[in-house]
């Protein structure tokens, strides 16, 4: 689970768009450029290069 106030500064590092957090899945999604950022150990793998799309 990612902490509310590292949720409140985290930015999509392609766009720099809001990112909406599923909790459920533990992973951080841009609906903008439409990728999903994976969650390990509650830190968030913001490379662009290992994000998934949907």
């Amino acid at each position: 689970m990612v902490e509310k106030d590292l949720l409140e500064i985290l930015a999509c590092p392609k766009c720099k768009g809001d990112l909406k957090y599923d909790e459920k899945q533990d992973k951080l999604i841009c609906e903008h450029c439409r990728l999903i950022f994976r969650v390990e150990d509650d830190i968030p793998i913001m490379l662009i290069d290992e994000a998934e799309t949907y």
